[in-house]
């Protein structure tokens, strides 16, 4: 299932305190989209990993209470104790299952020990796949079975436009929109330590902005997306030399055109870009406008883009015009 289509299932189910288990290949956002609907939601997130927990970890220590003269579980601190929010369990089926087992009593009565989830936590849970080469246990059929489960897909748009509200380098979108397949290059026949995940393509977004010598880059980023795309992205962010100005585009409305196809998608994503960055009707109108002598496959891909990340159109004059033009196409 694709990552929105998951944010509002999962978003449903929370509120209903369904639990949930999401299955995915590494670095493909499992935690991240989680993470964003509690943001959302505004509401409480721990993000607990099992697979580095000890059963007591979850359980809590025994002590001996003098009143009742027995024996009773200190929860831990952790967990939480009011309010409402997603208790996430990532790396369950990597736990080991001593950890596993008490999981599954907090999973299924919602209390473990003497600790007992508050009313208003959901709980979600996440693995890697059996195949994926991480360390797995098989998960109990009793324990699988108090979950509804999902396994993400990585998809492309739900990644362009994830990009695109989370600002990352428009080199990084453009190269992803020209190659996509660079996206997710894990193959778990392979023993590569580095691969491109959308994980992976976030570092390098950080790798961009840091200090490191040109010398260097190369090197940094084979160690992200592994070598083979390393390179391949470099010589792509070589083309954005030879973009047309595009903050005369949407000053003016007028620029260079282009036939070269790496180029036109470098250019398509800087439009993009640059409108988010200063989202006004002029620029609107201007940007529109340049689109309209632009080839039509990539005229409609910006116009899609920004629909996308929420601009409304449908009051330009020029939107108009662009409509009756590649009507043909849209229809």
């Amino acid at each position: 299932m694709k990552a929105t289509n998951l944010i509002d299932t999962i978003t449903s189910l929370v509120e209903q305190k369904v639990p949930t288990f999401l299955w995915g290949a590494p670095g493909v956002g499992k935690s991240s989209i989680v993470r964003q609907i509690a943001d959302e939601k505004g509401i409480g997130f721990i993000d607990l990993r099992l697979a580095l927990m000890d059963p007591t970890d979850l359980k809590g220590i025994p002590f001996y209470d003098k009143e009742s003269h027995t024996a009773l579980w200190a929860p831990p601190a952790f967990l939480p104790s009011s309010g409402s929010g997603i208790l996430f369990l990532d790396e369950l089926n990597s736990a080991s299952p001593s950890v596993q087992a008490s999981a599954y009593q907090l999973i299924l009565d919602r209390k473990v020990g003497e600790y007992e989830l508050p009313e208003g936590w959901a709980i979600v849970a996440a693995g890697n796949r059996e195949g994926d080469r991480g360390l797995t246990y098989r998960m109990p059929s009793p324990l699988a079975n108090r979950f509804v489960h999902f396994e993400m897909e990585v998809d492309v748009e739900d990644w362009r436009l994830w990009a695109y509200k989370n600002s990352l380098d428009e080199r990084i979108i453009s190269y992803i929109s020209y190659k996509s397949e660079h996206l997710f290059t894990f193959d778990s026949k392979s023993d590569v330590k580095s691969f491109a995940t959308p994980r992976s393509w976030e570092y390098v977004n950080s790798i961009l902005k840091s200090s490191i010598t040109q010398g260097l880059l190369l090197d940094t980023l084979s160690g992200a997306v592994g070598k083979d795309v390393a390179v391949s992205f470099l010589s792509y962010s070589k083309v954005m030399n030879k973009l047309p100005d595009i903050q005369n585009i949407l000053t003016c409305g007028t620029g260079e055109y282009s036939d070269e196809v790496d180029v036109l998608y470098a250019l398509s994503t800087g439009l993009v870009s640059a409108y988010l960055k200063d989202t006004n009707d002029e620029n609107l109108e201007n940007l529109l406008k340049y689109t309209l002598d632009l080839k039509s496959e990539f005229a409609i891909m910006i116009v899609q883009d920004l629909q996308r990340n929420g601009v409304r159109m449908e009051h330009s004059s020029v939107f108009k015009d662009w409509v009756k033009k590649f009507s043909y196409l849209l229809g």
